[in-house]
């Protein structure tokens, strides 16, 4: 994660672009990498696959995690749904996310993807 202080200066840019050239050191044409979408947790309900696929008015992706790779000529291969699975019991989850899950069920919660 990049630091609150120094978001927004292209920091994040600048460490993909050394990924690109250590893989290219290495003789490497591709770089494969899992990248977590910044602003999916803001919209939990959008299946991963429909908000990757996302654009915004300029015709780039809508995330702007996404938008930096594709800017720098990535391309998503695919997306995963279940990329992060967590099981605990419901006790833990009530402490983990700190609100109560009075019944069975599906539900969202803050910073859930």
């Amino acid at each position: 994660m990049v630091p609150r202080a120094v978001q927004g200066q292209g920091a994040s840019r600048r460490a993909l672009e050394g990924m690109v050239e250590i893989a290219g050191g290495h003789g490497l044409s591709a770089l494969i990498a899992p990248v977590r979408p910044s602003w999916k947790e803001r919209y939990p309900l959008t299946p991963i696959a429909r908000y990757a696929e996302w654009r915004g008015g300029d015709g780039l992706l809508f995330d702007p995690w996404l938008r930096t790779h594709e800017r720098l000529g990535a391309e998503t291969l695919a997306a995963e749904p279940r990329s992060m699975r967590i099981t605990g019991s419901v006790a833990e989850w009530e402490e983990w996310v700190g609100m109560p899950f009075p019944e069975s069920g599906e539900y969202t919660f803050p910073r859930g993807l």
